[in-house]
């Protein structure tokens, strides 16, 4: 099968992927879409930007039975905005059915979540503690529900969340399908995984292309200089139309987008410490391209949808590196061209090696004047051969290792070196 055309889809859906643009399915959508059309259960693994979430919101939509009014499908998502950018492409698909659908997030009002519930949906996308409150309260029923999703399952082990999405899933049909999407697979979320699945099918996609065509990958030397100012320097240095400048913690991020505002510089935040309202406030203003400029933790890193991102400005280098993959995968999506550019100082070495080995082709630059210009390459300095001045040779040739060594002789040797290596210089100088 080569294009959408070719399933065996309801017009709906056909309708819906038309209006959409898809024509072709990603990797991934070829190798998952069939396997929860069958019924199969199946981990997905790939890195983000590869069209994940229609690889499971389609085949289960051709699933639903619509004369059906209970829950069918549960999709767990580790945050509210993943949930909510779900929740939305979900409407996409189903605009003009009758198919019923519920976003359950945290951060919103419970008891009116609880009142909806009086007519369950069919499918349901969730946050895991909401859903979990949910289901131990007895409003969401979901023990009849054939299909658990359990998307980024690596942030939702990362944020302590699976022992929610484990009460969820022991809720459901004991011969639960599960469908688990992750970019890794960390070792222990596999007891978790052996526990609902039975020798799932694993989908392995782009372990040799970590990153799209059409990046760029800038490294800009620190220097001394304060980071701000040198990050102000970098966002002098380019036009983007949209530009995420990724930090490590919710208090840098904070100070980050402070300092920037100081300067004029007008900027949205993304992160944890943002209280719900204002979060989805900020998504809004970034899809109706109010800032130029947004200053994100990881969390925008993972699968949030920013559309239109030019440029990627790693201020921090992620202290789990898996996730530079993530940050840098947020531009050069669907074809377009994209520059991401890291800032670092010497310590940051290790850290820049390891990210090399995984594929990553840096390119050193520095900026001078709003624009950027080449670097040597770092390692220039740690390949040059080791040269001997003429002091050295000198005092090498003269100086011999005695015929007949006598305790002490070394120290003899170096300290007779050491002298003819001082009057050579006081000569040189003199000239």
């Amino acid at each position: 099968m080569t294009t959408f055309q070719d399933y065996t889809l309801k017009p709906f859906l056909k309708e819906a992927i038309g209006r959409l643009g898809f024509t072709e399915p990603t990797p991934i959508q070829k190798e998952m879409m069939p396997l929860i059309l069958k019924g199969t259960s199946a981990i997905g693994q790939s890195h983000t930007g590869t069209g994940k979430t229609h690889s499971f919101l389609i085949p289960i939509l051709q699933r639903i039975d619509e004369t059906r009014d209970e829950v069918q499908a549960v999709i767990c998502t580790p945050t509210r905005e993943l949930g909510t950018q779900l929740f939305n492409e979900l409407q996409k698909l189903t605009e003009g059915t009758d198919i019923s659908s519920r976003l359950l997030i945290g951060g919103t009002d419970k008891q009116r979540a609880i009142g909806r519930l009086k007519t369950q949906p069919q499918i349901v996308i969730g946050t895991p503690g909401r859903l979990k409150d949910l289901v131990n309260e007895q409003a969401l029923l979901v023990h009849k529900a054939d299909i658990l999703v359990v998307d980024e399952a690596d942030l939702a082990f990362d944020m302590g969340f699976i022992e929610e999405i484990d009460q969820v899933a022991g809720r459901m049909r004991e011969n639960l399908e599960m469908y688990v999407f992750s970019a890794t697979i960390p070792e222990k979320l596999k007891p978790f995984l052996k526990k609902y699945m039975e020798s799932p099918i694993h989908i392995k996609m782009g372990d040799k292309k970590p990153v799209a065509e059409g990046l760029d990958f800038y490294l800009v030397p620190v220097r001394g200089k304060s980071k701000t100012n040198r990050l102000v320097e970098v966002m002098n240095a380019i036009n983007p139309y949209l530009a995420i400048i990724f930090t490590n913690t919710k208090q840098t991020a904070e100070s980050v987008a402070k300092e920037l505002s100081q300067q004029g510089i007008r900027v949205g935040q993304i992160h944890g410490n943002l209280p719900p309202r204002e979060r989805t406030k900020v998504m809004k203003q970034v899809r109706d391209l109010e800032f130029q400029y947004i200053v994100a933790t990881d969390l925008a890193a993972r699968g949030i949808d920013i559309p239109g991102i030019s440029h990627v400005i790693n201020y921090e280098i992620p202290e789990d590196l898996e996730f530079f993959i993530h940050r840098v995968g947020r531009t050069a999506r669907a074809g377009m061209k994209g520059l991401a550019i890291t800032l670092y100082n010497p310590e940051d070495e290790d850290a820049l090696v390891r990210v090399e080995k995984m594929g990553i082709p840096f390119e050193q630059k520095d900026v001078k004047d709003g624009e950027f210009t080449d670097l040597k390459e770092r390692h220039s300095r740690k390949k040059r051969p080791k040269t001997q001045n003429e002091a050295d040779l000198k005092a090498d040739s003269l100086v011999r290792k005695p015929n007949k060594v006598k305790p002490g002789y070394k120290k003899k040797m170096s300290y007779e070196k050491e002298q003819i290596k001082k009057r050579e210089r006081r000569v040189n100088r003199k000239k």
